[in-house]
């Protein structure tokens, strides 16, 4: 359902990064193919600092939500909303802990966007979603459903968005097996996800020693990655894109990675 709509406080010359603060509960986080081991809060937020330093110095304005610690994925504010040029869609996430979080997130976005709502029974993350100029890619996974697929359609196609629902094995979220360095060049684990889904781009495949490595996060004028994988880094480079490497290790104990820990603008 459509909200009321939205009202912009800020400089629209400034793009905005939302993020939320690492919570005090991270090492109840939820867990789908990594084994629980002991997280460092305080090493992760000082390495969530960082990461948003790093988004100013990228020219991003970024405005961080606070967390209780009931909200232990609450950083991971990506998997909450989904945000397009004219909307913004508020998700239900695959994780029941996590729907808590959505009221702080939904009210954030609200003043950027008009907001739209998935419904039960559909659910869906946003670390399943991969929006490339216009083509709307929906992984199908343990946390995301067809029924949400076919709503997402439903409210963004009226926007001239296709919708594209793709098979998700071996991995958590679409988005851990591919994301976007630009309109035309994708970065990918060809383990992960088939390519032929893909047919229009061309690709930078992962180095096969970093697995983990297919999460890049894409800005105006760089690409922020994790310094752990300095072999696919370095494949990025070769493209001709800048590269700013962040540390956000304590955070992948978590299964996060640099997409996750932000809603753009």
């Amino acid at each position: 359902m459509a909200g009321a709509p939205a009202t912009i406080y800020h400089d629209a010359l400034v793009p905005v990064a939302l993020t939320r603060e690492v919570s005090s509960g991270l090492a109840a986080c939820e867990l789908t193919h990594l084994e629980r081991v002991p997280i460092d809060v305080e090493r992760a937020r000082s390495q969530h600092h960082a990461y948003e330093e790093a988004l100013r110095l990228a020219g991003y304005q970024v405005e961080r939500l606070a967390a209780t610690a009931e909200m232990a994925d609450s950083v991971f504010i990506e998997d909450i909303a989904l945000v397009f040029g004219e909307i913004a869609v508020v998700t239900r996430p695959g994780a029941v802990s996590r729907r808590a979080e959505i009221p702080g997130v939904a009210e954030a976005v609200a003043r950027y966007r008009t907001l739209h709502h998935i419904d039960p029974p559909g659910t869906i993350d946003g670390g399943d979603v991969l929006v490339v100029d216009g083509r709307v890619y929906v992984g199908q996974s343990r946390r995301t459903n067809e029924h949400a697929t076919a709503q997402l359609h439903r409210i963004v196609s009226r926007f001239g968005y296709t919708v594209c629902a793709v098979p998700v094995r071996g991995c958590l979220h679409l988005k851990s097996a591919v994301t976007a360095l630009s309109n035309e060049l994708l970065l990918v684990n060809p383990e992960w996800i088939d390519k032929s889904w893909f047919q229009d781009y061309r690709f930078v495949d992962v180095d096969p020693r970093e697995s983990m490595a297919a999460n890049a996060l894409r800005l105006t004028d760089r690409i922020i990655y994790p310094d752990v994988f300095p072999r696919t880094a370095d494949r990025i480079a070769r493209a001709g894109l800048q590269v700013e490497l962040v540390d956000v290790s304590e955070l992948q104990k978590a299964e996060g990675a640099v997409t996750c820990c932000s809603l753009i603008m």
